[in-house]
């Protein structure tokens, strides 16, 4: 050991160094532990944005590649309690075969016979013993064919005599939807199914037209749809009326673009909202509502002062409705798990596949009370439902701990729990669903449909389109077939007055032997 000094002043020197050195170590170990700190918050960090960022890769190579059907596979859930979840069913044994040709179509009878009905063995004449029949489908392009209107004329012999002017009397033709135009009520028909059912462009239909040699252009096809979508606004605010006294209404809106907008830019959006009634009622209406926004008070303006429940996603422009109870929708919850589930890695932790279990568990207590009636439905919910919610809900708060709340999983618990008053609404009534899919079935034609045509050039056209597509999407709810619905339409319609009772042309009442 170093001999120390005996001078004080040396000695206290020598401390004061070491004091010196010592508080420099502390330092510099201190700023070490918070660069470590900081580096390892640094690596959780960059490990969560890796985990975040794999989990969008995941998805969105999920929904790129593989089925876009949210029906689960045979197999999904392992627990020991899904063998209970769902109500055994009687195996489904299909026919073999075809399916024989609808008894309504016209038949087109052949007969086929030999023209030397002999034996071949003993040369003996053959005589007949039955027939044997078989049916084939045979399909004609649309007939197209000429309404002729011959209108007689009449003129008064006395006045011809003694008076130095004549009235000639014409004959009056059954009144038109569009007067002047050449198009009788099945043209009408077939021109707005064709492109409201089937999607059918109208550049398309005036090539179909082009090979019958009927020259018409698109915007004669064009003018004909706004024209007879304006006419029938009031079958549709008849609808309207109809519908607001359902005691449940649900709603969903898709995007429009309109080119021609007062004050707004060709590329904006603009929503096509939907309202129909719910799913049990036996005389579905369902409305589409255009609107140059995605505000609440679109909302407000259609609904007015309506009393009931409202059935909808989790959007907020469907909150603070007076006098309206909220209804929340099950399958966007499930929506949510579903895309965690296709986000997380190969190696899973199970929290997904336990909440869509829950939600499966649910979904086998509706398909018992399908045929159930009201109250019915209500108590098996009561009884059966309820517990299960409990236990989800449960679940769902001591989950929401544990995961990242940016991950797709924690997206999916947050957005449940954010919803869950409103999903139990459903357990209030049995005329209430448990989820909105009933809406966004009635709102694919349109997606659909958008597809080909793009965008609508007005707001005129737009507004015409909601219209013609209510109608269509009515007769589809109420299992009517919409040419023959909309031929009897077009063909009654201009003979009514405004203050006439428009109850017999609704689609429900409608009967296919009126066509």
């Amino acid at each position: 050991m170093t001999e120390l000094p005996n001078d004080i002043e040396q000695l206290k020197a020598m401390l004061l160094k070491l004091q010196e050195e010592n508080q420099y170590k502390d330092e510099a170990i201190a700023t070490l532990e918070k660069t470590v700190q900081t580096q390892a918050e640094e690596v959780v960090e960059l490990e969560n944005k890796m985990a975040l960022l794999l989990e969008q890769l995941n998805l969105s190579k999920s929904k790129r590649f593989t089925a876009k059907s949210e029906k689960e596979p045979k197999g999904t859930f392992n627990e020991a309690e899904q063998q209970n979840a769902l109500p055994k069913q009687t195996p489904k044994h299909h026919k073999k075969g075809r399916n024989p040709l609808p008894a309504e179509l016209e038949r087109e009878v052949h007969q086929h016979k030999l023209n030397t009905p002999y034996c071949d063995c003993c040369h003996e004449p053959l005589h007949e013993c039955g027939i044997e029949t078989s049916e084939e489908l045979k399909i004609i392009p649309q007939k197209v064919s000429v309404v002729r209107h011959e209108r007689t004329k009449y003129a008064c012999r006395q006045c011809e005599k003694t008076q130095t002017t004549s009235k000639i009397i014409t004959a009056p033709k059954p009144a038109n939807m569009i007067p002047k135009s050449m198009g009788t009520p099945e043209a009408f028909a077939a021109v707005v199914t064709a492109k409201y059912v089937d999607a059918l462009p109208l550049y398309r239909q005036v090539e179909i037209l082009k090979r019958s040699g009927i020259e018409l252009s698109r915007g004669t096809l064009s003018n004909w749809c706004v024209q007879l979508g304006n006419k029938v606004n009031v079958i549709i605010e008849a609808m309207r009326t109809h519908l607001l006294k359902d005691k449940l209404i649900c709603a969903d809106e898709t995007t429009v673009q309109v080119l021609r907008e007062q004050d707004r830019s060709a590329q904006s959006k603009s929503y096509m909202w939907v309202y129909r009634s719910g799913e049990f009622v036996e005389q579905p209406i369902v409305i589409y509502d255009y609107q140059p926004s995605r505000a609440g008070q679109c909302v407000k303006d259609f609904l007015g002062d309506y009393s009931g429940y409202l059935l909808t996603d989790g959007y907020q422009a469907y909150n603070g409705l007076e006098n309206v109870i909220q209804a929340g929708c099950l399958a966007h919850v499930r929506r949510k798990f579903t895309d965690a589930q296709k986000a997380q890695p190969k190696k899973k932790s199970g929290r997904v596949e336990k909440a869509i279990n829950f939600i499966a568990k649910l979904y086998g207590i509706e398909q018992e009370a399908k045929g159930l009636s009201a109250v019915e439905r209500h108590q098996l919910r009561q009884q059966k439902s309820k517990p299960i919610l409990d236990k989800f809900h449960e679940w769902l708060l001591e989950t929401q701990d544990k995961i990242l709340p940016k991950s797709q999983l924690g997206g999916a618990v947050n957005y449940a729990i954010n919803q869950w008053p409103k999903l139990l609404t459903y357990l209030e009534d049995g005329d209430i669903s448990i989820d909105n899919n009933v809406t966004e079935r009635d709102i694919r034609p349109f997606t659909t449909g958008r597809k080909n045509w793009m965008f609508s050039t007005s707001v005129e056209g737009a507004t015409a389109s909601a219209n013609l597509y209510s109608l269509v999407m009515t007769c589809r709810a109420n299992n009517i077939n919409p040419y023959y619905y909309f031929a009897h339409l077009f063909k009654v319609l201009p003979t009514r007055t405004s203050q006439d009772d428009l109850t017999d042309l609704m689609p429900w009442n409608f009967l296919i032997d009126e066509a």
